[in-house]
C-alpha cells in the first residue's frame, strides 16, 4: 500500500500534517465547517477549500479532483513559461 505525503506544498511554503489519519480528517472537517460559518469575524471561507485539500489526503474521491487540479495548473503553468516574451511596440500617436 502506498503512504500518503503527510504534508501539503502550497507554493513556496509546505505545511506538514498529523501523522495520523484520523487526525488529518478531523483537522480537515474541522477546516471544513469553520470556512461554512466563514461570515463570522474570525473564521473565514479561506477554510473550506484548505479543509477539502487536508481531506483528499486520505479520501480517495477527493484524492482523484485534487489531483485532476494539480495536473491542470501544472499544465497551465509550463504552456505558460514556454510562450516567448512578446514584443508589442505600438505607436500610441496614430498620425
Amino acid at each position: 500500500m502506498i503512504k500518503p505525503k503527510r504534508d501539503i506544498k502550497l507554493g513556496p511554503w509546505s505545511i506538514k500534517m498529523p501523522g495520523s489519519a484520523l487526525a488529518r480528517q478531523l483537522l480537515g472537517i474541522v477546516l471544513v465547517i469553520g470556512g461554512i460559518l466563514g461570515f463570522l469575524p474570525i473564521l473565514g471561507f479561506w477554510m473550506v477549500p484548505l479543509g477539502l485539500v487536508v481531506l483528499s489526503i486520505d479520501l480517495p474521491y477527493l484524492r482523484k479532483h485534487r489531483r485532476k487540479w494539480e495536473i491542470k495548473l501544472e499544465k497551465r503553468r509550463r504552456d505558460k513559461d514556454a510562450q516567448p516574451p512578446s514584443d508589442q511596440t505600438q505607436d500610441d500617436d496614430p498620425a
